[in-house]
């Protein structure tokens, strides 16, 4: 057995020509959360903790992402934030949607776990809940952002669901990101935040709207197993742009969006309609449990049969430390490091 640790930053229609500028973030902070993430599990912190307060939480707080402070917004201009964390162990698990103030959605997930008798609880149930446990929370207008208010603005023109931004000049884009980034570092001094000089900062999404081809702000997740094959998985997203308000996804599904048993830990990402209808997380951990197939071969076979075409990614860690992340989008943000020493970073 060995440890290991996967994450996603969203899967879907990810353009390859995406411009470097527009993917450095992302990369910067899967990268980021990975290193934490890596030494967590060599400090001995448990999956659990791994995958809630070191990993998603981060990317929930990275407005480059589609969950926390990335959150897109419902027709009405509100964030419905969504999450759910797992534990292999015990199969106890935690859910939550319908969140309007809740700084880290999976934070409170873990509480609905480790403190009520019951596994999901969804908007003002929520939020009370939230209040009465202390957890962190704020004024909805946080998560309220220029770039999603300009995506919200574009899928009503197009009428979608979920659009693809429009194109801007490139180096207006650049100019914003050194920007946002430049407020980040100012940010770093006054706080006297230690960052790895090899990451790029998370910069605060405060300024401008969405850039060019930046469209697939993605679900994040992360799963991971420790070296006693230890296993848990949490997922946190805001869902669809112009989704309905009310909608709730696969995320905080158990057996859709997350899952986790001794055998594997599983997150997904992409059309969550789809991945209700598929029940894709639970189906990877049913095919390891009774047909025998191994992680790699459950995942495939879920992602090529099961999945509609072009909805849905996921990544998966088995209890004996193998990885998986596969998907049958265009892309999907992922990242993933083993105990042998394998890391991997990738998009498309």
């Amino acid at each position: 057995m060995g440890w290991a640790i996967a994450l996603h930053g969203g899967s879907g229609d990810i353009p390859k020509d995406l411009p470097p500028e527009l993917r450095e973030h992302r990369e910067a902070s899967l990268r980021y959360c990975l290193q934490i993430g890596v030494d967590a599990i060599k400090a001995q912190k448990s999956p659990l903790d791994v995958v809630e307060l070191v990993q998603v939480r981060e990317l929930e707080n990275n407005p480059y992402f589609n969950a926390g402070r990335g959150s897109v917004l419902t027709s009405n201009g509100t964030v419905e934030m969504e999450a759910c964390i797992m534990d292999g162990n015990t199969k106890n698990c935690g859910a939550v949607s319908g969140l309007t103030t809740v700084v880290n959605a999976i934070s409170l997930a873990r509480l609905v776990m480790e403190k009520t008798p019951h596994i999901y609880l969804a908007f003002e149930g929520a939020e009370a809940f939230a209040r009465e446990q202390g957890v962190e929370t704020t004024d909805s207008s946080h998560f309220i952002t220029p770039r999603n208010i300009e995506r919200l603005k574009q899928a009503k023109e197009a009428n979608k669901v979920q659009s693809r931004d429009s194109r801007l000049n490139s180096s207006v884009v650049l100019n914003i990101e050194m920007l946002s980034a430049l407020v980040f570092l100012v940010n770093i001094a006054a706080t006297n935040l230690q960052v790895d000089y090899n990451t790029r900062p998370i910069p605060k999404d405060d300024k401008t709207p969405a850039p060019s081809g930046d469209s697939q702000l993605g679900t994040v997740g992360c799963v991971s197993v420790d070296s006693f094959g230890h296993l848990a998985a949490a997922t946190s997203t805001g869902g669809h742009v112009n989704k309905m308000v009310g909608r709730i996804g696969d995320t905080p599904i158990i057996g859709a969006g997350t899952y986790a048993n001794k055998l594997c830990a599983v997150s997904a990402t992409g059309k969550g309609e789809a991945i209700i209808r598929a029940t894709v997380a639970r189906d990877v951990a049913a095919l390891m449990e009774y047909k025998g197939l191994s992680l790699k071969e459950a995942a495939d076979y879920v992602i090529e049969e099961s999945a509609p075409k072009g909805t849905t990614g996921l990544i998966a860690v088995s209890a004996t430390g193998e990885v998986s992340m596969p998907f049958n989008t265009t892309g999907m943000f992922r990242a993933c490091a083993t105990e042998d020493g394998h890391t991997e970073l990738a998009i498309w």
